[in-house]
Protein backbone atom coordinates (compact mmCIF):
# COMPACT_ATOMS: atom_id res chain seq x y z
CA UNK A 1 0.00 0.00 0.00
CA UNK A 2 1.87 3.43 -1.29
CA UNK A 3 1.95 5.90 2.01
CA UNK A 4 1.52 9.72 0.78
CA UNK A 5 2.25 12.46 2.96
CA UNK A 6 -0.67 15.79 3.42
CA UNK A 7 0.28 18.85 4.61
CA UNK A 8 -3.32 21.06 6.07
CA UNK A 9 -3.13 24.59 4.62
CA UNK A 10 -4.69 26.17 7.00
CA UNK A 11 -2.59 24.51 9.93
CA UNK A 12 0.75 23.14 8.13
CA UNK A 13 0.46 20.25 10.05
CA UNK A 14 1.20 16.80 8.31
CA UNK A 15 -0.67 12.90 8.26
CA UNK A 16 0.43 10.27 6.61
CA UNK A 17 -2.32 8.45 4.73
CA UNK A 18 -2.00 4.65 2.98
CA UNK A 19 -3.98 4.85 -0.93
CA UNK A 20 -6.44 2.29 -1.19
CA UNK A 21 -7.26 3.24 -4.69
CA UNK A 22 -7.34 5.81 -7.22
CA UNK A 23 -10.07 6.46 -10.02
CA UNK A 24 -11.14 9.25 -12.50
CA UNK A 25 -14.64 9.81 -12.83
CA UNK A 26 -15.89 12.12 -15.49
CA UNK A 27 -12.10 13.67 -15.54
CA UNK A 28 -11.65 14.32 -12.23
CA UNK A 29 -9.55 12.34 -10.39
CA UNK A 30 -10.34 10.67 -6.82
CA UNK A 31 -7.82 8.70 -4.28
CA UNK A 32 -9.82 6.37 -1.44
CA UNK A 33 -7.16 7.11 1.67
CA UNK A 34 -7.12 5.39 5.04
CA UNK A 35 -4.95 6.52 8.08
CA UNK A 36 -4.08 2.95 9.21
CA UNK A 37 -3.60 -0.32 7.70
CA UNK A 38 -5.89 -2.01 10.35
CA UNK A 39 -9.16 -3.99 8.40
CA UNK A 40 -11.65 -1.89 10.35
CA UNK A 41 -9.76 1.86 9.56
CA UNK A 42 -11.68 4.88 8.78
CA UNK A 43 -11.53 6.33 5.16
CA UNK A 44 -11.29 9.59 3.29
CA UNK A 45 -12.47 10.04 -0.70
CA UNK A 46 -10.52 12.89 -1.58
CA UNK A 47 -10.95 14.94 -5.12
CA UNK A 48 -7.83 16.06 -7.06
CA UNK A 49 -8.67 20.16 -7.21
CA UNK A 50 -5.53 21.26 -8.57
CA UNK A 51 -5.04 22.63 -12.18
CA UNK A 52 -3.26 20.64 -15.09
CA UNK A 53 0.05 23.02 -14.54
CA UNK A 54 0.09 22.58 -10.80
CA UNK A 55 3.50 21.08 -9.83
CA UNK A 56 1.74 19.43 -7.11
CA UNK A 57 -1.58 18.05 -6.33
CA UNK A 58 -4.29 19.89 -4.22
CA UNK A 59 -7.01 17.02 -2.94
CA UNK A 60 -10.05 18.28 -0.64
CA UNK A 61 -12.43 16.00 1.30
CA UNK A 62 -15.52 14.97 -0.41
CA UNK A 63 -18.26 16.40 1.46
CA UNK A 64 -21.12 16.72 -0.92
CA UNK A 65 -23.57 13.43 -0.52
CA UNK A 66 -23.96 13.30 -3.74
CA UNK A 67 -20.72 13.25 -5.20
CA UNK A 68 -19.76 11.19 -2.63
CA UNK A 69 -21.98 8.11 -3.04
CA UNK A 70 -21.48 7.98 -6.74
CA UNK A 71 -17.76 7.71 -6.26
CA UNK A 72 -18.06 5.49 -3.03
CA UNK A 73 -19.67 3.15 -5.42
CA UNK A 74 -17.16 3.19 -7.65
CA UNK A 75 -14.67 2.54 -5.28
CA UNK A 76 -16.70 -0.47 -3.86
CA UNK A 77 -16.57 -2.09 -7.45
CA UNK A 78 -12.58 -1.77 -7.87
CA UNK A 79 -11.92 -3.03 -4.51
CA UNK A 80 -13.91 -6.52 -4.13
CA UNK A 81 -13.09 -6.57 -0.46
CA UNK A 82 -13.70 -3.44 0.89
CA UNK A 83 -17.34 -1.88 2.05
CA UNK A 84 -17.57 1.28 2.29
CA UNK A 85 -19.91 2.84 5.18
CA UNK A 86 -20.84 6.33 5.14
CA UNK A 87 -21.46 8.10 7.97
Amino acid sequence: MEKIKFMFEDTEETVDFFVLEQTKVSGVTYILVTDSEDDDAECLILKDTSADQDRDSLYEIVEDDTELMAVSKVFEELLDDVDIELS
